[in-house]
This record gives structure tokens, sequence and C-alpha cells, in this order.
């Protein structure tokens, strides 16, 4: 039998795929990859690969995941090397949990190939330290939607104000968004800022905060959400805003020694 290599292609950027995965790619038999892989990453597979697309487009879905699964143990006893592209990371709302599962099962040979996930790509292109360590301890990572396209929102109550949030597939829905992270405790002048296909030719950002994320429409997917006060767009009123932090604080010491 063959191998199978899970691979992360990175948010869309041939120079962001990894070595790795660059090489490997350039010698596989056959792939399989995902919707929002980009063409100018295929491009690096070898000519010789039989390239196949199983992704989801427009909410219909190619082959179903377990379709997929099964195809990549019967492409390991045809083929010496498979690769499974996807967007991001593998393991990062990639659904690979299902698919190492499945290779498990079957006694099929497999190795992951971590990639560049889009949470670290948005936050790169939009200049913003996800643990910046003046305004956040910590940092969730979460999805809008879970299995059977419902909104998830059960996450909300492991926010603070010190936590950054980053919602993957936000879909068109942020007035709901908005609502949930409100209800979370969170100020309404929370900045976020929307990245629309980080890393690629088309990326576009939109700045605002939780309470103008009802007003947001016409986002290009795949698109990402950061929320927090690391998401401010401007840097100099961050360090005044902090400036302005310590000297209260400080004028605050002093009184309560006196």
């Amino acid at each position: 039998m063959g191998k199978v290599y899970l691979i992360g292609a990175g948010p869309g950027d041939p120079e962001l795929l990894t070595v790795k995965a660059a090489r490997i790619l350039a010698s596989a038999d056959i792939v399989l990859h995902d919707a929002l892989v980009t063409q100018e990453i295929l491009e690096l597979a070898s000519p010789k690969a039989r390239i196949i697309d199983v992704g989801k487009r427009c909410g219909q879905k190619l082959l179903t995941q377990d379709e997929i699964n099964a195809y990549l143990i019967h492409a390991s006893s045809v083929a010496g090397i498979v690769v499974r592209l996807k967007s991001g990371d593998p393991l990062i709302f990639g659904r690979a949990g299902e698919e190492i599962e499945a290779l498990q099962r079957a006694g099929v040979e497999f190795e992951i190939v971590p990639g560049i996930t889009s949470a670290l790509a948005a936050a790169a292109a939009a200049r913003v330290s996800l643990t910046d360590r003046r305004f956040a301890s910590q940092v969730l990572f979460t999805t809008a939607h879970r299995k059977g396209g419902e909104m998830a929102l059960d996450w909300t109550s492991a926010i603070t104000p010190n936590t950054t949030v980053v919602v993957y597939m936000p879909g068109a829905a942020y007035a709901g968004l908005k609502d949930a992270l409100l209800r979370s405790g969170l100020d309404p002048q929370t900045p976020c800022v929307v990245v629309s296909c980080a890393a690629r030719r088309s990326q576009e950002m939109r700045w605002t905060d939780i309470a103008g994320l009802r007003t947001l429409s016409g986002i290009a997917a795949p698109a990402l959400l950061i929320v927090g006060r690391v998401a401010r767009s401007d840097a100099e009123a961050i360090t005044a805003d902090l400036w302005k932090q310590l000297r209260t604080t400080a004028v605050h010491d002093e009184q309560h020694i006196a």
C-alpha cells in the first residue's frame, strides 16, 4: 500500500507553503484537494499526478466525507504517494479527524504536514498581534457553524475582555455574531477586523467594532473575523490608550498610598 499525506496548503499564497509540503506535492501520484486550494498551489503538483477536486462550493459537496475517506483508502492501494490537500492547516477546522480515523481503521500509513492556518495569515495581513500582552491573555479559535450548517455560538461563555476571538467561517450572519458577542459581555466598541481571502491577491480588510458588525455585507469567502482589543487599526491610538491607563493607575496608587 502507498502512503497518504494530509497536507496543509496554507492560506493560498504558494510562497507560504512549507518546503516539505511542496516537496511531497511535487512527487504525488494522486492529489485530492479542497475547493479553497488555489490554482497556483495545484500547479506545484507533479505533472503525472491525478488531480481530484473533492471540495464544496456554494454549499454543495462534490463528495460526502465518507466518500472522501473511502477514496483515500482506495487511492493508497493503487498509488505510492497520495496527497489530501487542505487549505490552511489540516488540524484546524479541516475535518482531518474523520480522515485520520478512517485511515487508522484501514491500516493505511499516513503523515500530517501542517500548514499556516488562516487565523495567522489574517493577523499578519492586518498587522495584528493576537497575543499582544497589553490587551490579550488568551486566544479563542472558533467557528460560527457546526455540522449540519447550524450556527454554533456556545463558545461565548469563554470570552473575557482580555480574549482575542478568531471566528473561522463567519458566513454572512455578522448580525448574529454581533448579538452573541454582546451577550458574552463585551463592549459594543470592541474593535474587530474582517479579513477576506487572506494572503491572496483578492485580499480585503474591513475594520469596525462589534456594534458595526450588523452593517457588514458583500464580503467574499473565505473570510475570518478577529475580535478584541488587539484589533485596533490605529497603532498610535493603542499607545495613547496604554499611557492613559498607566497614568490612571499611577494616580490611583498615589491616592491609595496617601
